[in-house]
């Protein structure tokens, strides 16, 4: 709902006091987000540095593409081709993106798979760093990252899991 794939079912979205779903607001809310999701959108026949630069170009702006890619610990792969990277360095990529483009709201769904734990500390920085410069950082996880004075919400889930003999097992009123 929040990147406008759908419509809420009640209540509204409202970004600066406007309701998004309002056609000339939604499109001023959507130039301020940027969604990460576990389709990476890599160009596989592109180098590394172009997947980085073409978002850049898209958005008008330049410059900060290498930057990016250096402290996503990327910047030794930026005339590969992306096609050699594995999923980590995937999902870097994804994030020097988020850095390169530098919109104030992020979208992240499940921002840390595929990360070992120098690449979940990265990401970690990266959105304190950007908290601190007044950003916003929506997070959909199922792994822990550490986001100073997060607000958690934790949803019920839509479809109610079955009880399993693990389950059964483990409950002391059965015997």
């Amino acid at each position: 709902m929040l990147a406008g794939f759908s419509r809420p079912s009640a209540g509204q979205i409202l970004w600066n006091g406007h309701d998004i779903s309002q056609l000339g607001i939604f499109h001023q809310y959507k130039l301020q987000l940027n969604w990460l999701s576990l389709k990476d959108a890599v160009k596989e026949k592109f180098t590394v540095l172009d997947n980085v630069q073409w978002f850049e170009v898209l958005e008008g702006k330049h410059g900060k593409s290498l930057p990016a890619l250096e402290l996503m610990g990327l910047g030794r792969l930026a005339k590969d081709k992306a096609r050699m990277l594995s999923m980590g360095q995937r999902k870097r990529l994804q994030l020097a993106r988020l850095l390169a483009i530098d919109r104030p709201i992020w979208l992240l769904d499940e921002p840390s798979v595929a990360l070992d734990d120098e690449g979940v500390r990265l990401l970690e920085y990266i959105i304190a760093e950007h908290r601190k410069k007044g950003g916003i950082v929506i997070v959909a996880t199922h792994l822990p990252i550490q986001i100073e004075d997060a607000m958690n919400l934790r949803l019920p889930p839509m479809f109610p899991r079955r009880m399993t003999l693990v389950d059964m097992l483990d409950r002391a009123d059965i015997a």
